[in-house]
């Protein structure tokens, strides 16, 4: 059997980088998915809001159109839906205090070559690792 898990990993890549490209041109702006989400939360989007609220429409709708058309590809994420949770809410978190988010800093800030996307993106990875080397091996959380 023919294992297709690196194409998802490739084609949604290529979508990422294709819509960050769009939005840049079409709105003169950063795609930063934390921002754009961040603004809806906190109210501060209310001039754009039919345009955010596309956006993180169809940043949810895409792929669960896609595993509804090609399956989902296995994961090895926990079980434990309050991990989840609180996973998701500390990264909220952090791209709040971070100022940015992967697509914001690590999609657009490092092909536009900036200092600022660059460190903010090799902290987070940075961040990430030792978080999962935490949670895996010395709490057993994973």
């Amino acid at each position: 059997m023919w294992q297709a898990d690196w194409t998802f990993g490739l084609i949604g890549g290529l979508m990422i980088g294709c819509a960050a490209a769009i939005f840049l041109v079409m709105n003169g702006r950063i795609m930063g998915a934390s921002g754009i989400l961040g603004g809806l939360v906190d109210g501060t989007g209310r001039s754009n809001l039919t345009e955010r609220l596309a956006f993180v429409l169809a940043l949810a709708g895409a792929p669960a159109l896609a595993a509804s058309v090609f399956g989902a590809p296995a994961t090895n994420a926990t079980h434990s839906v309050a991990l989840l949770i609180a996973g998701g809410l500390l990264v909220g978190i952090g791209t709040r205090i971070g100022n940015g988010c992967t697509s914001g800093h690590g999609v657009c800030g490092i092909s536009r070559l900036s200092m600022r996307g660059i460190v903010a993106t090799l902290f987070y990875l940075f961040s990430g690792g030792v978080t999962m080397l935490l949670a895996r091996h010395v709490l057993g959380l994973i």
